[in-house]
């Protein structure tokens, strides 16, 4: 099991990292997250919807995803509501507290998930959730130490040295969990330092000689390490920028800056930063494209005229709808001369109504949308989660539905879907801009559908475009550069005995 001292430690990064090293060693590897809080998910070939870190990490470790995975999801909606997904179906919204009673009930499955994994795969890699010392919940843990005691696994524990405070962390949490849960912790890792690791030497030493806990290596700071985030605690971690952009405006992580255009030619993408927003990873790929400069809005006066708006996911879609309004950011919507993108929540956002008769998502029964594409949603107690194929603008495109707003649309669709049927709509501004609309998540990570779409907007932005390649083929970069950094920053035969320990289910 693979712990953090905090949340953002970098305990999904670690893992993905492991699943790729034990998988080049020949083993048959598979992550598993007994509970993870996320609003980024996927779906499986079988259906069903797990988070997007663990079909990360199942990328990496070279695997198909299956709900096993992930057995519980939960789903934060605000008003300390959230939505639970067990097994890959919701289960039902409830109060934090209402959960909280939930889990033991949760906690059988919990084990007979990560059972039927040890007994198909010779290695699993568990993550754990935020901080396995949180003592208010030690009692009623379905995610971390309790559940490596539980199932008799060693577990390493994870800090970020870039928040400082890394050795107090570190050494706090095993002093603050109880014996049978402090013997399980085998060792530390140190992530995210920027420096020469020497410096660090007697800090470890004493940190081993306090704790009793040796540590394992010191991993360095990794610019594009991290992909398919599991919270919204990404969009607010820095990232590359260009020079003479202003600090903190999210841009492409493409590597060479050599091949980047001049800024007068960049696309200009900006994209809502919606309050309840989930699956912000649609817009991974553009973030690796290099003729792309993308920024976050939350406002109407940071809205300009982009040459794409996106109005990404969400998991309050009246309310954010209500709050977009409220920041003038229908006016700015209707005023782009340039190309708008809806993303399933986005999508029934730019429609011209949206009911909910049965309360799932809003206490608001009925809506009035944008107006901008002829499309009426209807939310209902069933949730669509779906993969689907098709073709945009001609070109191959893929993609997946999570969603209980259904879409009713007229007039020509977006993207045509292999079983004869079509999805989203298309429309246009009051100032003569395109409008997209599409329930499909991931649409634009088909590099063909990615390129035909980039080629529009640029037409329309008077602008050309050439893309970066395969957004696969980054990703699974990405991965090895991970691999290959634990690898020379770890202790791996110390951990092939950690991991020995655990290795009879």
């Amino acid at each position: 099991m693979v712990c953090g001292a905090t949340s953002n430690a970098g305990k999904s990064t670690i893992t993905a990292g492991l699943c790729r090293h034990y998988a080049r060693q020949g083993a048959r590897v598979a992550p598993f997250k007994a509970q993870n809080m996320s609003n980024n998910s996927t779906v499986t070939p079988s259906g069903h919807e797990i988070a997007r870190a663990q079909a990360w990490q199942a990328m990496a470790a070279g695997i198909e995803t299956e709900v096993a995975m992930n057995p519980v999801l939960v789903k934060p909606m605000g008003d300390n509501r959230c939505q639970v997904v067990v097994m890959g179906r919701p289960l039902g919204t409830m109060t934090a507290a209402e959960y909280h009673r939930l889990k033991p009930e949760l906690f059988g499955l919990v084990l007979g998930a990560l059972a039927e994994l040890r007994a198909r795969y010779d290695v699993v890699i568990l993550e754990g959730a935020g901080s396995p010392a949180e003592i208010n919940l030690l009692d009623t843990d379905i995610v971390n130490l309790r559940l490596a005691h539980e199932a008799d696994l060693p577990a390493v524990v994870v800090g970020d040295i870039d928040l400082g405070g890394v050795f107090a962390a570190l050494f706090g949490t095993v002093a603050l969990l109880p014996d049978e849960y402090r013997r399980r912790v085998k060792g530390f890792v140190i992530n995210k330092f920027r420096g020469d690791p020497a410096l660090l030497s007697g800090g470890t030493d004493g940190l081993e000689a306090r704790a009793g806990v040796p540590t394992l290596g010191i991993v360095p700071w990794l610019e594009e390490a991290e992909t398919d985030s599991e919270d919204s605690l990404a969009l607010a971690r820095p990232l590359q920028v260009l020079p003479g952009d202003e600090d903190g405006v999210a841009v492409h992580l493409f590597p060479d800056r050599n091949l980047l255009p001049g800024p007068g030619d960049l696309l200009d993408v900006a994209v809502v930063r919606l309050p309840h927003i989930a699956n912000f990873t649609d817009i991974d790929p553009l973030r690796l494209e290099p003729g792309v400069r993308l920024r976050w809005v939350a406002d109407a006066r940071d809205v300009g005229q982009p040459d794409l708006l996106v109005i990404p996911g969400s998991k309050r879609t009246a309310d954010d709808l209500a709050w977009l309004r409220g920041r003038g950011l229908d006016r700015a919507v209707a005023g782009v001369h340039g190309t708008v993108l809806g993303i399933c929540a986005g999508y029934q956002m730019l429609g011209r109504t949206i009911t909910d008769p049965d309360g799932v998502e809003s206490s608001e029964k009925s809506v009035e949308g944008l107006g901008l594409l002829d499309a009426v949603t209807t939310f209902g107690p069933d949730k669509v989660t779906l993969r689907r194929r098709g073709l945009l603008f001609g070109r191959r495109a893929s993609g997946y539905q999570i969603h209980h707003g259904v879409v009713a649309a007229s007039g020509r669709a977006l993207v045509s879907l292999d079983d004869g049927t079509a999805d989203g709509a298309i429309g246009t501004t009051p100032a003569g801009g395109t409008v997209w609309g599409t329930t499909l998540h991931g649409l634009l990570e088909a590099d063909p559908a990615r390129a035909a779409f980039l080629e529009r907007v640029a037409v329309k932005a008077g602008k050309q475009v050439a893309c970066a390649g395969s957004f696969a083929a980054a990703r699974e970069q990405r991965i090895d550069r991970l691999a290959d950094t634990l690898e020379t920053h770890l202790d791996l035969r110390a951990l092939d005995r950690i991991l020995s320990e655990g290795a009879v289910a």
